[in-house]
């Protein structure tokens, strides 16, 4: 055989064999994607995105898109072929796995806390709604969920209202702790709680819980510190005026919450707060209106123009990678909290778009 016949011939056979080596070879790596994108102002699988009973509703127009971000799953063993592809192609994007999947956390349990956040997100979102809309919304510090064998197990019950510890009345879930971690491990703490049937009762009829009673419990030491606990999750149960479904399936994380309360809001005011228009958008949302970072902006970016939208609402802490690489056509308006999107959203509907806050890079 001539030498350079074996030559190419070593060749060719060295590059299969890399290539069968990069396609069986695993890497540590996981990729997203643009994932779908759905109008809160529209239907879900025949059924509207947002419903409202109990109150007026008005006819609404455009778009308020919540964007979403796929991932690959947990056990999925991406290969340096795999990998190399997402590096180069343009709308995607390949991490570490430990990015999307922190600690070896399975892809049961990413799918269980993506679920609990969206679940929180709903909650928040109505609530930021309404507040905005100076609708009043009851809101009760409670007992989230108890610790198995922990001091408070079988005397504390999730459901159950916390008025106070140790006589000071609490008002937010963190002042729970700060209460508690002011004793020492082994010390008394004494909690002012109204059990979560008799809450649930006064709900019913549209009251206050009143009745309440002190529950002692004795402190013990966190396992990953010297700080005291009892072995509780405290969070902010709510009580509305009238009733916000969000009806919305296959969907996990707590980054639609603005969306959802600005398609809140426009179900519930004259008028269309888009003018019509096709704007889309993404950020977590607090009890308080104040919109938050989420991950993955460079896609939910691709995927909301890939759909149509204009606009694109930005949470400002994402404002810099986001503007790195803006899609044609898109406009991105940097927001910090529900009226600032409220406040661009009026710009946007009359056409006075010149002065909309905008994204940099830097």
């Amino acid at each position: 055989m001539p030498r350079r016949t074996a030559t190419m011939l070593a060749s060719t056979l060295a590059l299969i064999g890399l290539l069968c080596a990069g396609l069986l070879l695993p890497v540590p790596y996981a990729e997203m994607s643009p994932g779908p994108t759905v109008n809160t102002l529209g239907e879900a699988r025949g059924e509207p995105v947002l419903q409202v009973s109990g109150h007026k509703t008005y006819p609404t127009t455009g778009h308020l898109n919540m964007t979403t971000v796929r991932v690959t799953g947990a056990d999925y063993k991406m290969n340096v072929v795999e990998a190399v592809y997402g590096w180069l192609a343009h709308d995607n994007v390949v991490v570490p796995h430990d990015t999307l999947y922190p600690d070896g956390k399975t892809e049961e349990q990413s799918t269980q806390e993506n679920a609990e956040e969206f679940s929180q997100s709903q909650e928040s979102a109505k609530v930021a709604a309404l507040e905005e809309l100076h609708i009043p919304v009851t809101s009760r510090i409670i007992v989230s969920s108890v610790v198995k064998d922990s001091p408070a197990e079988g005397t504390l019950h999730a459901g159950d209202v916390i008025k106070a510890v140790d006589g000071s009345p609490v008002k937010a879930p963190t002042d729970v702790a700060k209460l508690v971690t002011k004793h020492r491990p082994g010390q008394k703490v004494v909690f002012t709680v109204v059990p979560a049937k008799d809450a649930e009762a006064a709900e019913k009829t549209g009251k206050e819980p009143s009745a309440s009673k002190d529950v002692t419990l004795t402190t013990k030491k966190a396992d990953d510190g010297d700080r005291a606990i009892v072995g509780i999750q405290a969070g902010t149960d709510h009580t509305f005026p009238f009733t916000v479904d969000i009806k919305l399936a296959d969907v996990g994380g707590p980054s639609a919450g603005l969306m959802f309360a600005l398609g809140i809001v426009d179900k519930l005011t004259p008028g269309s707060l888009t003018g019509g228009k096709f704007v889309a958008g993404t950020g977590t949302i607090d009890d308080q209106g104040t919109v938050g970072p989420i991950g993955g902006i460079e896609m939910k970016l691709v995927g909301a123009r890939n759909a149509g939208a204009q606009y694109f609402l930005t949470p400002a802490e994402n404002c810099a990678a986001a503007a790195s690489d803006i899609p044609d056509g898109l406009t991105l308006i940097k927001v910090k909290t529900i009226a600032d999107a409220k406040a661009s959203l009026d710009k946007i509907r009359s056409g006075d778009t010149a002065g909309l806050p905008s994204c940099s890079a830097s």
